[in-house]
């Protein structure tokens, strides 16, 4: 099957999450068919949770659609490079491929930071793929903060 990356679903989903005043990260979990199974956006401001990360919301939304605890074969993207708290979630819930568009130097846990899936506690490892949109990614963020600064 060619790859079809689901970038801009994620991105659509970032973009709901600023016009909701929150951090702009949106999340798409994929089938291993290409279909959209979950997707979601930062909700933390909105429901008092600092773990309603976009990452955190999909997965769960997944799991529950399906009706299963983990998600063996299905594909997240990501529009910025997951904290700690998500990539430990990704692993324990055996996403198979992890996309993310921008890197997070101060809070990422993939390839910057605590590099979750580096570590000898860590389980399972999926294939990472980072870059994917990164322009438009890093782009919808600078300019969420740039009008929280004014």
């Amino acid at each position: 099957m060619p790859f079809t990356s689901h970038m801009d679903a994620a991105l659509e989903q970032a973009r709901a999450a600023a016009l909701r005043g929150e951090v702009p990260v949106g999340a798409v979990i994929v089938s291993p068919k290409g279909q959209v199974v979950a997707q979601a956006g930062n909700r933390t401001r909105e429901l008092n949770d600092p773990t309603a990360h976009a990452e955190m919301l999909v997965i769960r939304q997944a799991c529950a659609a399906l009706g299963q605890e983990r998600l063996e074969g299905y594909d997240l993207y990501v529009t910025l490079e997951p904290c700690p708290m998500c990539a430990t979630a990704i692993s324990f819930a055996r996403i198979r491929r992890l996309y993310y568009g921008a890197s997070d130097p101060k809070s990422g846990g993939v390839e910057c930071g605590a590099r979750v899936f580096s570590q000898p506690q860590c389980h399972h490892v999926p294939e990472v793929y980072d870059g994917l949109a990164q322009q438009d990614c890093a782009e919808i963020l600078t300019s969420f903060f740039k009008e929280k600064r004014r």
